[in-house]
């Protein structure tokens, strides 16, 4: 009986391929590889410190160059970063000068959260970077855009690719009188400011 299973077993497993094939022996093992292997490297011509792929640099873009006022960041080193997203994207570089105490700042914020389109428009178009104009170690950053350090906050410079400046002016401008965000104005200036198609 154990006979007539075996056969019946060897004849399914022929049939189904699942046997070793004797025309193709499997031969001594062979030794494992322990050459030592390097780590992946990021792409070197476009070092970037929140990684070389579109989508890592989205995230950290907007996680941290957007977040916050935050006294510890340094501006040049987001400017840089900024620059790269920039070509990488096709888009402009908006700074934008406040500090942590800034409402209207958080004004203007809450008024692109909030709206679905200015989101996207902005996001597409341009990097956008909050300096902390009164952090101590900002002071010669700041100096840098006249008006910068001593106009009503929040301030905005928008800067092409190569950190040219092509507009700076108030950020007030896209409040309504009521120090909340005016929808239409901040359409009108990412429209405005919005790189050409390429």
């Amino acid at each position: 009986m154990n006979g007539a299973r075996g056969a019946l077993l060897a004849s399914a497993l022929a049939l189904c391929g699942c046997g070793v094939d004797s025309r193709h022996p499997a031969g001594p093992p062979q030794p494992v590889d322990t050459t030592p292997q390097q780590a992946p490297a990021p792409d070197a011509p476009e070092p970037v410190a929140s990684g070389n792929t579109p989508a890592a640099a989205d995230v950290a873009a907007l996680a941290g160059l957007r977040a916050a006022f935050d006294p510890a960041r340094n501006p040049a080193d987001d400017l840089e970063t900024a620059q790269v997203e920039a070509r990488r994207g096709n888009r402009r570089i908006v700074l934008e000068f406040g500090e942590p105490d800034c409402a209207p700042c958080e004004a203007l914020a809450a008024g692109i959260e909030g709206d679905a389109a200015l989101r996207s428009r902005r996001n597409s178009a341009f990097v956008w970077v909050r300096v902390d104009r009164r952090a101590p170690g900002n002071a010669g950053f700041v100096a840098a855009y006249p008006e910068a350090a001593d106009a009503p906050a929040p301030y905005l410079v928008v800067l092409d690719a190569d950190a040219q400046v092509l507009h700076a002016g108030p950020g007030a401008a896209l409040l309504r009188d009521d120090a909340r965000a005016d929808v239409a104005r901040i359409r009108e200036f990412l429209e405005t400011w919005a790189p050409p198609a390429p």
